[in-house]
């Protein structure tokens, strides 16, 4: 399964790892993502998802489906279905 937030689309970036002695190496700096399950009380269902630890905080504040709105409204195909 791909390391991608359902939510918000994060992804692994790339980076250097850096030594004390300055060489550098590549190196993948991966999202915090978590499996979880949330309640939709708008839908009266609950739903599985791959989210970043970020993207739970939002929820948190605004409620799983608004935020699954609020992301469609820009653009970002969550690929959930209510």
């Amino acid at each position: 399964m791909s390391r991608i937030c359902q939510l918000t689309g994060k992804r692994p970036i790339s980076g250097n790892n850096v030594s004390h002695s300055n060489r550098k190496t590549r190196r993948r700096f991966l999202p915090n993502l978590q499996k979880k399950r949330f309640y939709v009380p708008e839908k009266d269902m609950w739903v599985t998802l791959k989210v970043s630890a970020s993207a739970m905080r939002s929820i948190d504040k605004m409620g799983v489906y608004e935020f699954v709105q609020k992301m469609e409204s820009k653009g970002i195909d969550t690929g959930v279905k209510f």
